[in-house]
């Protein structure tokens, strides 16, 4: 039987999921649902309160990336202006939550009391405090809490994650990355940084999943930077680790000049191998400095086929692929797990600490 998602939220992020999870066909001006991208699982329901997008007029959403919202023949699914009905649903397995950070736990903690199991925006939460509850509620509920950390399923990220799993080039011996942003002018919600617990929570929270993810949680933090508000702006984090010889590093934050919007990328020094990725936004065109590249010890340079298509939501698209083959499985995959998110979360609660203290933090 399909998983059956319910998606409360219809903003950028919900219809950015919506996006990713269905198949449409365009007629008489509006997006028709003919069918899902999903292997084992499809959409059925949704939430919101706005009144012309439960009618199907998404036309008022945007983002930083990818297309602006469109007009939706919605009839096949099950509308609700309350999403605690859409909790109640029977007929909803996931529960897809893609609200404001400052919701992320009270709405989720509704959905695993429902029942439900849940896959929540990242980040987690804004407070750790928040994160642990969640994760500990899941865990006595018998669900899977899944946190849409989707920066691992983007086609580069995802080839080095990859290549780091499988071994293809050794061990990381170490790597430097980097996320940065102006500050954003497209979202009333998002202008604000203190709204979103910083760009050392909202931003740089990517970097420390993934980083994580590849190299595990480290141990200590030591990081320099800018707090305003007692929240991190900016920063450069040291990792220290167990393994005195693995050095992984990162920039992160949201101070950059007007005309750099977005940056990002990495350098990652494998026992056989080096990759280098390196693009962003400059002057309002999406620019890549350095497209994957792959260097062996043979001395080739060569730029990797990457997975994942030409869809602009199809690194989203992945990402709920491995949300409903966890849910079939019974067993929640790490990539998305609530436990690596909250610790994700914990890491940048450390950086903070460290910055504010001039010292060395150790990840509790």
């Amino acid at each position: 039987m399909a998983v059956r998602i319910g998606i409360i939220g219809a903003g950028f992020m919900g219809m950015t999921h919506f996006e990713g999870a269905t198949k449409f066909v365009d007629k008489s001006g509006k997006r028709c649902i003919s069918g899902s991208k999903l292997r084992g699982g499809k959409v059925v329901a949704f939430a919101t309160r706005n009144k012309k997008k439960l009618a199907g007029d998404w036309t008022m959403v945007q983002g930083n990336f990818g297309p602006p919202g469109g007009n939706y023949d919605l009839s096949p699914l099950t509308a609700y202006s309350d999403y605690h009905d859409l909790l109640a649903d029977p007929n909803i397995d996931l529960v897809d939550i893609c609200l404001p950070t400052d919701q992320h736990e009270q709405v989720t903690m509704e959905a695993i009391k429902a029942g439900k199991h849940v896959l929540v925006e990242k980040p987690i939460a804004v407070e750790l405090a928040a994160a642990n509850r969640m994760v500990k509620a899941a865990e006595k509920a018998g669900v899977q809490l899944m946190v849409a950390q989707v920066l691992p399923f983007f086609p580069e990220f995802r080839y080095a994650s990859e290549c780091i799993e499988k071994g293809k080039y050794g061990a990381v011996k170490a790597a430097h990355f980097r996320r940065v942003i102006a500050q954003p002018n497209w979202s009333a919600d998002r202008s604000d940084f203190r709204k979103l617990g910083g760009w050392g929570v909202d931003l740089h929270i990517h970097d420390n999943h993934y980083i994580s993810l590849i190299c595990g949680v480290p141990k200590q933090v030591y990081s320099r930077g800018i707090l305003q508000d007692g929240l991190v702006n900016h920063l450069h984090t040291n990792y220290v680790y167990e393994d005195s010889e693995l050095a992984v590093t990162c920039v992160s934050g949201g101070i950059a000049a007007k005309g750099l919007a977005f940056g990002h990328g990495f350098e990652i020094y494998l026992e056989k191998a080096t990759l280098l990725y390196d693009a962003g936004t400059y002057a309002g065109e999406w620019v890549v400095n350095r497209p994957l590249t792959l260097i062996t010890n043979s001395g080739k340079a060569t730029e990797p086929k990457l997975k994942g298509g030409d869809d602009w939501c199809a690194a989203f698209t992945s990402e709920l692929q491995v949300a409903v083959d966890g849910i079939r499985s019974g067993e929640t995959p790490r990539i998305l797990s609530g436990t690596l998110a909250r610790d994700a979360l914990k890491l940048c609660y450390s950086e903070a600490k460290s910055i504010e203290s001039g010292r060395l933090v150790r990840v509790s």
